[in-house]
């Protein structure tokens, strides 16, 4: 793969040329299958007062997040890389990175990448003086848009209501792919305008909202399986090998915790008003009618100990999933959620219920914090975390921690 960046008018453009052993079908980091659909995308900052200074290897990193699922043997950058940042891509992708030929570069700030979800609310709330960078989406000039009920405009606009420090970075780079719809090449992609704006706001670091379910229990598409090796999130994985030697590590301050705790966290924090997970909602407020909706729902009833509010049924394609035997996506949440939210049995999860037999003692072990994950947030900020954990959440004891560590066995 060849790649080449040019700045205009506060757009940064990425366009990239497969080499002969490229393909254009390819899997992301978690399995997933991926047609490449266009060679081009853009990403453009805020401020457009002159080209700003990004390092060569900030531009490496987020043209990867990009073009990984369809690289085979090498990537060529328009640009020297670090030497870390070639051992970075030899080790975690076998590929040949190059030229090299730049320094390593260092920032001192954190930054939360701040999706408006009660997940990156949570984080919000452990580093209440972290800026945010929010990932817009807006429609790419050769793709045509067919996916026009994501309200990524609904998004930006609560994103500016929180009162925080803000970037807002728009980009088309969800439309390089065709299938199964558009999105994030890597996961990693949302960091494409934090990587771009590194340099510019001294950032060392950049917290992701990735909690204990998606860090540690195999996330949605992964095996259901205790996975310490993530390579999505693992400190020591790929990934994160590589945005560590580019001196931006990934940080998950609420990778130790589930989602119940980063609902009642959100719920709790002063961002309650302006936290929304659902992608179609409009400004009144979320759609109501679509599986995360209904998926949330759960989770928020479960924590308010209250029914089920939906119009949702059993028999909707959206539920049908949840009238299957196990395992399901995010399983421990839906075993919380049909422990804790009363009159289960009438709900859309009432088979799921009656397959999990889940129990409010059996799920305990959600609404505390493993310690593991603690340990391997990056030291300078690893006690603040830590510090929050102890004193708002609980850490899990040795029997709690047993369970994340024998899940799906």
């Amino acid at each position: 793969m060849r790649v080449e960046w040019t700045f205009d008018d506060g757009v940064w453009r990425l366009a990239f040329l497969l080499h002969p052993e490229d393909e254009t079908v390819g899997l992301c980091a978690d399995g997933q299958r991926l047609e490449l659909r266009t060679n081009s995308c853009r990403v453009k900052l805020p401020k457009e007062a002159g080209k700003p200074y990004v390092h060569p290897d900030l531009l490496a990193v987020a043209a990867w997040t990009v073009v990984a699922p369809w690289t085979r043997r090498r990537v060529t950058f328009d640009r020297p890389i670090s030497a870390d940042l070639a051992e970075a891509l030899r080790t975690g992708w076998g590929v040949d990175a190059g030229p090299v030929g730049e320094d390593r570069r260092e920032g001192a700030r954190l930054a939360i990448s701040y999706s408006g979800g009660a997940d990156s609310a949570a984080v919000a709330d452990i580093f209440p003086d972290a800026p945010f960078v929010h990932f817009q989406r807006v429609s790419h000039p050769r793709v045509p848009n067919r996916w026009t009920h994501y309200r990524s405009d609904v998004l930006a606009r609560l994103a500016r209501r929180t009162g925080r420090e803000l970037t807002i970075v728009q980009s088309d780079l969800e439309f390089v792919l065709s299938f199964p719809r558009p999105g994030f090449p890597e996961h990693h992609a949302v960091a494409a305008g934090a990587l771009l704006l590194a340099d510019e706001l001294d950032l060392g670091g950049l917290a992701l909202g990735y909690e204990l379910g998606s860090r540690w229990l195999g996330g949605d598409r992964y095996v259901h399986r205790y996975s310490p090796e993530n390579p999505m999130w693992a400190a020591d994985g790929a990934w994160g090998r590589l945005f560590a030697a580019a001196g931006l590590p990934i940080v998950l301050p609420v990778g130790g915790v589930s989602e119940a705790v980063t609902m009642r966290i959100a719920l709790a924090s002063d961002l309650r008003e302006q936290v929304r997970w659902c992608l179609r909602g409009s400004g009144d407020g979320p759609c109501g009618e679509c599986d995360k909706c209904l998926y949330k729902e759960l989770i928020q009833a479960a924590v308010e100990r209250r029914p089920l509010r939906t119009t949702i049924t059993a028999g909707r394609g959206i539920a049908r999933k949840w009238q299957q035997p196990p395992p399901y996506g995010g399983q421990e949440m839906i075993e919380y959620g049909c422990a804790h939210v009363p009159g289960i049995e009438t709900t859309p999860f009432a088979k799921a219920a009656e397959y999990l037999q889940a129990t409010v003692e059996s799920t305990r072990w959600l609404e505390h914090c493993y310690p593991p994950a603690i340990e391997e947030i990056p030291e300078r900020w690893r006690k603040r975390v830590d510090t929050y954990m102890v004193d708002s959440v609980g850490l899990m004891d040795g029997d709690e921690a047993h369970r994340v560590e024998t899940w799906g066995t």
